[in-house]
């Protein structure tokens, strides 16, 4: 059993940083975060805040210096940095396992060979390979890289669109034919080094404009769908031999039939409400599983349902009085931007 407390240091200084440096507080972790962006709202929450591009060796060996174990809040950091810092530092999850996600051609292939269901697809890298695919419309074009609450993503509903398209092929995009989409959920696993997990229950999420806008538990799902989606987001990370907290997300069509559509590997959006629904939140399992520190045995508290905030929305709930069942956090980001997360707001069903 480990006595002394571990430094964690944290690779990014958005939300979800933050919410990583406060779930570390709750458990008397000091954090250190490394960030590009000087305004990066979790200066307001971790120990020591760092401010450097990510090729600045000097700061980046400072931050591997007052860190003992070292993670990251979002998968696109580019790979060679996260390699060159595991090097000196173990950084979890591996910087392998990101060599996987951060593609989307690579992620479905991967899935596919798991035997896991995931949409019809093709890579596409010129505009000829989109004509030779019409049997994947009506599909969504995605960059293979990078993209994100929606970016880098065209609609496209029959050949006749094909002509008029103004995409830069310079980058590579797969296209995934289009489901009948009944409904969207997302799982939640903490996977830690003697392969154990901690699994919360099914998320049911509501997109708007391609951003996440609400997530709920319980999900109105079936026994099968339950049992199928836990058991994929096991064979998944346990295939990665992912150490940490990931979250699958998950497509469901009206037929029932289940396909995943992303591996995140970090902390998710729609597992914000775990913070008050669960004794142990996501982000807390993250770094128990990072740090190596013991398990707590997971217990829910509540149904809960959490809404996202955009943009200006998080004007009128900063002036808003709560019950003592809804809980609202604020991201402290200095500029309000349209569609852009502010906070979120989580409220307790019983």
């Amino acid at each position: 059993m480990r006595i002394a407390k571990p430094i964690l240091g944290i690779i990014g200084g958005g939300q979800l940083g933050s919410m990583l440096a406060s779930a570390a507080k709750k458990i008397d972790i000091k954090t250190v975060i490394v960030s590009d962006d000087e305004k990066a709202p979790a200066k307001n929450f971790c120990d020591k805040f760092i401010f450097t591009k990510y090729n600045d060796n000097n700061k980046i060996n400072e931050f591997i210096q007052e860190s003992e174990f070292i993670t990251f809040e979002f998968e696109n950091i580019p790979y060679e940095i996260l390699k060159k810092i595991n090097h000196k530092k173990p950084v979890l999850p591996h910087p392998d396992i990101n060599k996987i996600v951060q593609n989307r051609f690579k992620e479905k292939n991967f899935l596919n060979k798991l035997g896991i269901k995931t949409t019809k697809f093709s890579l596409i890298e010129k505009k000829r390979d989109l004509l030779n695919n019409e049997n994947l419309l009506p599909g969504i074009l995605k960059t293979c890289t990078l993209g994100y609450d929606g970016k880098g993503q065209y609609e496209i509903n029959s050949s006749n669109e094909l002509e008029n398209l103004n995409i830069d092929f310079n980058n590579k995009y797969i296209l995934e034919k289009k489901i009948t989409l009944k409904k969207e959920i997302s799982i939640i696993i903490t996977r830690f080094k003697n392969n154990t997990f901690q699994i919360y229950e099914p998320i049911e999420n509501i997109h708007q404009d391609q951003i996440l806008k609400n997530s709920k538990i319980p999900a109105q799902i079936n026994q099968l769908i339950y049992e199928q989606s836990v058991s994929w987001a096991k064979k998944i990370s346990e295939k990665l031999n992912f150490i940490g907290t990931l979250c699958v997300e998950y497509f469901i069509d009206n037929n029932d039939v289940l396909y995943v559509n992303e591996i995140a590997p970090r902390v998710h959006n729609s597992g914000h409400l775990t913070i008050n629904a669960y004794n142990i939140s996501q982000f807390e399992n993250h770094i128990r599983a990072v740090c190596q520190l013991d398990q707590v045995e997971l217990k829910k508290i509540s149904n809960a349902e959490m809404i996202n905030i955009l943009g200006e929305e998080i004007i009128k709930y900063r002036d808003k009085k709560f019950s003592k069942n809804e809980f609202f956090y604020d991201y402290l980001k200095e500029t309000i931007r349209n569609k852009r997360k502010m906070g979120h707001l989580t409220i307790l069903k019983d």
